[in-house]
C-alpha cells in the first residue's frame, strides 16, 4: 500500500464526500453534509487538514483517513477514517501514518482502542471526559497536559447558516452529491 496526499481540489472534495458518506452513513441527517461544508471551506482553506489515502500499486484507493492539526501545530489527530476495501486497508494506512507522523487519536471504547493499538498508538492517557487519547511515538507530547486542543470546526454555525441561506445549503449539496458521483477510480500520486 502506497500513502497519498489528495492535494487536487477536485480529487479531495470527491474523496472528502465519500470519507464523510462512509462514516455517518444515510442515517445521519445533515451531519455529513455539515463536516463536509466545514471541511471543506474551513479547514482546508486555513490548511489545517490534510486527506490521505492508501491505494494499491494501480492507484485505487483503498481506504481514507482525515487529520486535522492541533492548535499548536505539533501534533496531528485522526477526525474520521473510513475502509473502502474490507481486507484490513484502513489498519494498514494508519499503521503506515504511526511510523511518520506525530499522530493522536481519541476512543471510546475498548474496540476502537484496539484497533489504534494494533495501528502501533502505543501511549495512552485518560481524557477528562472517560475518552482515552492516544499518541504515536513521533508525538513530542509527553503527558495529556501537554496536549493542545484540536483544532475544531463550529458545526453549529455551518447549520446556523445553512438554515437561513436556503441558497447556500443547496450549493452546499450539490457539492457532496457531486463530490460523491465523481468518486476516483485511481488517485494520482
Amino acid at each position: 500500500m502506497k500513502v497519498v496526499q489528495i492535494k487536487e481540489a477536485g480529487q479531495r472534495d470527491a474523496c472528502l464526500a465519500r470519507l464523510c458518506a462512509e462514516v455517518y452513513g444515510q442515517a445521519a441527517g445533515l451531519t455529513p453534509l455539515v463536516v463536509f461544508t466545514g471541511v471543506r471551506n474551513v479547514l482546508f482553506k486555513q490548511e489545517v487538514a490534510r486527506l490521505l489515502a492508501g491505494v494499491d500499486s494501480s492507484g485505487k484507493p483503498l481506504a481514507l483517513v482525515l487529520l486535522v492539526l492541533d492548535e499548536a501545530g505539533e501534533g496531528m489527530t485522526i477526525t474520521h477514517t473510513c475502509e473502502l476495501d474490507s481486507d484490513g486497508a484502513s489498519q494498514r494506512l494508519i499503521s503506515e501514518l504511526t511510523l511518520k507522523a506525530p499522530l493522536r487519536v481519541d476512543v471510546d471504547s475498548p474496540e476502537q482502542q484496539a484497533f489504534y493499538q494494533g495501528c502501533g498508538i502505543k501511549r495512552w492517557f485518560e481524557a477528562q471526559d472517560g475518552q482515552l487519547i492516544g499518541l504515536s511515538g513521533r508525538h513530542p507530547a509527553g503527558s495529556r497536559d501537554e496536549l493542545a486542543a484540536t483544532v475544531a470546526l463550529d458545526e453549529t454555525l455551518i447549520l446556523r447558516r445553512f438554515k437561513h441561506d436556503a441558497k447556500a445549503f443547496e450549493v452546499a449539496k450539490q457539492d457532496f452529491l457531486n463530490g460523491l458521483q465523481a468518486f476516483p477510480s485511481r488517485i494520482k500520486a
